[in-house]
Parts: structure tokens; C-alpha cells; sequence
């Protein structure tokens, strides 16, 4: 699926996302952006994003029930960039631990946990879920550079909704962490033409519009290697 001048982003549609604002700020970069829950327009397009907020177990039925996850699967594999956000991110692992035990998408060797009693430095409970701003900095000896944080600062601030996060089995995965009281998480991670951010780039200003831009790039780049 092509318009023939700009790449085409398949936002995928599983009644629990985000996705309007989503398909604003794709808009906002040049990107030509599509709702769908139609696995015939998810698989043709340039690149696909799973937005989302909610349950895990309901998000990974309604994906069921759409006959998205077999699709999800073979555009993964055919190496098409997958942009996961907040609950999208979660649903790559294996399972999740919420509100019993679920199974994931399993694109990514993985947990989903809550958080457990996150507190202050001077011992006060903090709120779940984290709503707001937070910071991420590189995970342990990695450059963002190449990849969809190029360009951020290490100290940059992205709005987070969530009350739990995932762990990756590979840490090598981890593009950037993030605190929540004495919590560490991983806030940012990539594998392959998977990217996946626990926080929401289209709400998060500037910088989250550049993460967008990145997309738009890599789905430009893609398409002048088939070109060749």
C-alpha cells in the first residue's frame, strides 16, 4: 500500500488505542498514516504502529478476535518497522502478569509485571499508575545514535501513562531506562525493525514528534533500498 510519493503507516485499530493523536502527529511529520484493523491493509503497508491503552488481556482477545496476530507476525518477519507505544510495547512479550497471566505476541523474549510499591527517597508510596513526565536517559553503554532516539538528549522528559512495564529477557534490547521512585524500567527498546517506547511520543512535544520523524526516515530509507 503506497500513495507513491510518501511511505504509508498502518496504525493498527484494535479498539483500544490512542490513535487518532497518533495518526496526528504521523500527519505532522509527512507521513500518510491509515486507522485500520483490516489485516489485508495493516500487511501491505510501509510500516505499522501498535498504539494502545488498557488491559493486556483484553488488547491481546480483540487482536485475536480481528485476526491481526498472525499478521503482526508475517510483517515482523518480512522486516517492515514496527513502532509499538505504551500498551503496544507491552503486547510484544511473551505474557503479562496483569489481572492473571496472559500471552503476548511473543515478538520480543519477555515479562510484563506492575509496578511494586514504588516510593519516594524519603519513603512515601508514589502513585500507580505513573502519569506524567519523566526522564529518560541511554540504557547502560548504549548510543541512541542510529537509531529512533537519535538526536534526543540523555536527560530528555516523555509523558507516561502506565502502571506496569516490561522485562525484556535479552537486556541487550533496552535503548533507555527510566526511574518511577526506586524502580528502574526499560523505557525504550529495539530489536531488529522492532522499536517499542513505554512512554507516548505524541504527547510528549517536540521530542516526541522527532521520534515520528525518525520513523518517517527509516520507512523512506527502506523504500530507496527496494528502489535500487
Amino acid at each position: 500500500m503506497s500513495d507513491g510519493t510518501r511511505p504509508v503507516v498502518a496504525i493498527v485499530d484494535y479498539r483500544m488505542g490512542n490513535v487518532c493523536s497518533v495518526q496526528r502527529a504521523c500527519q505532522a511529520v509527512g507521513l500518510k498514516a491509515v486507522i485500520t484493523s483490516d489485516p489485508e491493509q495493516v500487511e501491505s503497508a510501509d510500516g505499522i504502529i501498535l498504539p494502545g491503552v488498557g488491559a493486556f488481556g483484553d488488547a491481546m482477545q480483540s487482536l485475536q478476535r480481528l485476526g491481526l496476530v498472525e499478521v503482526l507476525h508475517r510483517v515482523v518477519h518480512q522486516g517492515k518497522p514496527l513502532l509499538g507505544i505504551c500498551l503496544g510495547m507491552q503486547l510484544l512479550m511473551t505474557e503479562s502478569e496483569e489481572f492473571g497471566l496472559h500471552q503476548g505476541l511473543n515478538l520480543l523474549n519477555g515479562r510484563v509485571i506492575r509496578f511494586d510499591c514504588p516510593r519516594h527517597d524519603d519513603g512515601r508510596i508514589l502513585k500507580v499508575p505513573q502519569v506524567g513526565w519523566n526522564r529518560i536517559v541511554p540504557a547502560p553503554q548504549i548510543d541512541w545514535k542510529g537509531t529512533f532516539l537519535e538526536g534526543l538528549t540523555a536527560d530528555t522528559d516523555m509523558y507516561f501513562v502506565h502502571s506496569y512495564y516490561i522485562v525484556p529477557r535479552d537486556p541487550s534490547v533496552i535503548l533507555a531506562v527510566s526511574r518511577y521512585g526506586q524502580i528502574e524500567f526499560a523505557s525504550a527498546i529495539r530489536s531488529g525493525n522492532l522499536f517499542a517506547c513505554q512512554f507516548h511520543p505524541e504527547k510528549s512535544g517536540p521530542s516526541g514528534i522527532r521520534i515520528y520523524r525518525r520513523f518517517r526516515a527509516k520507512l523512506e530509507s527502506l523504500r530507496r533500498e527496494c528502489l535500487v
